[in-house]
């Protein structure tokens, strides 16, 4: 059952944040180009946060999947710490990369579990 939270909590912040990125909302496009992406850019982060909701999601019932959307967000989660870390932007500013790492990084963990 746990694994079944993860992966809906997972699921749910990377369609939001995602989508966020596709539409370009204001907040979206000021924070592009505080970290020094174009909208463009942006919105392909924003794309394959979608794409990786949705894996997830899939993984649910083919545990594989799961693994590997986990781990490509866990690659992007990578990036925005990176790209914050670049800024010496505040700990509040980088605190839903870590949150969702924390996520994701129990969610990779018990899909292992489940695979062996």
């Amino acid at each position: 059952m746990t694994i079944w939270v993860l992966g809906a909590l997972l699921a749910f912040g990377f369609l939001v944040l995602g989508l966020a990125k596709v539409l370009a909302v204001p907040a979206v496009r000021e924070r592009s180009a505080h970290l020094g992406f174009s909208v463009r850019a942006y919105r392909g982060i924003g794309l394959l946060e979608l794409l990786g909701a949705a894996g997830v999601l899939l993984g649910l019932a083919v545990p594989a999947i799961g693994l590997l959307a986990a781990a490509g967000l866990l690659v992007l989660l990578a990036g925005a710490l990176s790209a914050h870390a670049r800024h010496r932007d505040p700990l509040n500013t980088a605190a839903p990369a870590l949150v969702f790492g924390a996520v994701d990084a129990a969610y990779l963990g018990l899909t292992v579990a489940l695979l062996h």
